[in-house]
């Protein structure tokens, strides 16, 4: 009976593990500062494990193309977004959490669409 208690919790141990140890981290972003973009969706790309939006930013004279890193499609069609929630060429306002590194990316708080609609 010991054994096959043993046995049972290793077995738990080991598929929690698993689970945890495959969702990347997101210390990359800097979650004490939020950033607002306005720009351009060049592309929004609804995959797994995660969203993500490709947004042309006018900045300084020049457009500047930012990543977004978004939710998973699960976890976004649950808050009512769809595949087809943003196309290329929609005018959006984005707040972010920025990359600690300074480059043109971050994780995505929320997004505005030209009509007001909060995403």
């Amino acid at each position: 009976m010991k054994f096959k208690l043993i046995a049972a919790a290793a077995i738990v141990a080991c598929g929690l593990s698993t689970s945890a140890s495959a969702h990347h981290s997101f210390a990359m972003f800097d979650s004490s500062k939020q950033v607002t973009l306005v720009g351009t969706v060049k592309e929004f790309q609804w995959t797994n494990p995660h969203t993500w939006i490709q947004v042309n930013v006018p900045t300084n004279g020049k457009v500047v193309e930012w990543s977004i890193e978004g939710g998973s499609p699960n976890g976004l069609a649950r808050r009512g977004w769809k595949s087809s929630s943003l196309k290329a060429g929609d005018k959006v306002t984005l707040v972010i959490n920025p990359m600690k590194d300074g480059s043109n990316g971050g994780s995505l708080k929320t997004v505005t669409t030209a009509d007001g609609k909060t995403l």
